[in-house]
């Protein structure tokens, strides 16, 4: 289970204070897929980057399998939004999958197989020898997550990853991470700004406030396991789904106004 508890995060510059966080409480229960989205601004990066470890709370705690987070834990993978910059343009594709296992001491042979594993799985098993410039940003993502998915992660974070692709690509791309994690039954904290996305991916969705953030509300998605492009976006529980978390976005865009 991952649990963000009190989870405070205030940044100081200059003599002046911003709070971005405040008082955030939720889990994720383990195997689950947990969607976050609020207003552009809310910190929903900064969040992600506490509960990763890669930055620390002002206050508060974030724990993963009841152990507290105090830097990048053990188990835990990270997809950022700009795949262009997590990629290094020097190595092929099977080089980028391939250094976290590396720096994890796993032997040749091991690493060999889990890269084949996640590239078949993302479908660039005929890509391991290109190099990233020379793929589009929808294949340079599924590198990405490739990547990610062959560090056996038992915690997947996503950081807006789809934010820079096309719509058709980003469609493709959605329907890999719910498959993804319906094989691999590995946690799932995916953070957007995407109202749609949220719903479709997620079996709960966490609303958002504005900034000094805190959970406005949770939803419970109860669309069926297997979903598809088409038939799920004109579920009529699908639009009811969407309509809620969008009312509350309005909502805490209003009282940020306010």
């Amino acid at each position: 289970m991952l649990e963000v508890k009190g989870l405070r995060k205030v940044y100081s510059s200059g003599g002046r204070e911003v709070e971005a966080l405040r008082d955030l409480t939720f889990t994720v229960d383990n195997g689950d897929l947990v969607c976050l989205v609020g207003p552009s601004g809310c910190g929903k990066t900064t969040l992600l980057r506490c509960v990763s470890g890669l930055l620390m709370p002002t206050s508060g705690e974030v724990r993963v399998g009841g152990r507290p987070i105090t830097g990048p834990p053990p188990g835990m993978a990270v997809v950022f939004q700009e795949y262009g910059r997590s990629l290094f343009p020097w190595m092929n594709v099977r080089d980028n999958v391939e250094l976290p296992l590396k720096q994890k001491k796993v032997d040749r042979s091991r690493r060999r197989q889990l890269v084949d594993t996640a590239l078949d799985a993302v479908g660039l098993s005929g890509a391991a020898s290109a190099y990233p410039w020379q793929l589009s940003g929808g294949m340079q993502q599924r590198v990405a997550i490739a990547r990610a998915v062959a560090y056996e992660p038992e915690t997947l974070l996503m950081d807006e990853p789809f934010a820079a692709v096309d719509a058709q690509t980003r469609a493709d791309l959605e329907d890999l991470v719910r498959s993804l994690w319906q094989r691999l039954e590995v946690t799932v904290l995916f953070v957007t700004h995407d109202i749609d996305e949220a719903v479709y991916l997620g079996r709960r969705v966490v609303m958002l406030s504005s900034s000094p953030t805190v959970v406005q509300d949770e939803l419970v998605v109860d669309l069926p396991a297997e979903r598809d492009q088409l038939r799920t976006r004109a579920d009529p529980r699908f639009v009811e789904l969407r309509t809620r978390v969008y009312e509350q976005i309005q909502l805490a865009k209003r009282a940020a106004a306010g």
